[in-house]
């Protein structure tokens, strides 16, 4: 059953550049290297250019627990750690219906 993740991340303000850039690259290497990733979407607030939300689909469980064991999601959170204000809200959801 495919696993949903939602992560909201406040950026600081000035910081928006450098953390699309690595939200990019993020999402490149994603592309590549993980198969169990169904979708990795990374979206930006209109009302708030701090405010980024990623939209992740994983085929199940234990690609979503590959994903953040992978040496580039360490890389990843150690980018963006300091452009980061405070720390991000994640939800993971599990469908129920669908169009």
């Amino acid at each position: 059953m495919p696993i949903t993740v939602i992560a909201k991340l406040k950026v600081q303000p000035g910081k928006e550049a450098e953390f699309e850039a690595a939200g990019k690259e993020m999402i490149a290497t994603v592309k590549t290297a993980e198969p169990g990733t169904l979708s990795y979407v990374l979206h930006k607030n209109t009302k708030d250019p701090t405010e980024f939300t990623y939209y992740e689909v994983y085929q199940d469980q234990a690609a979503l627990d590959a994903h953040g064991k992978t040496d580039h999601m360490k890389a990843f959170g150690g980018k963006i750690g300091g452009l980061l204000a405070g720390r991000p809200e994640i939800a993971v959801l599990t469908e129920v219906a669908r169009k």
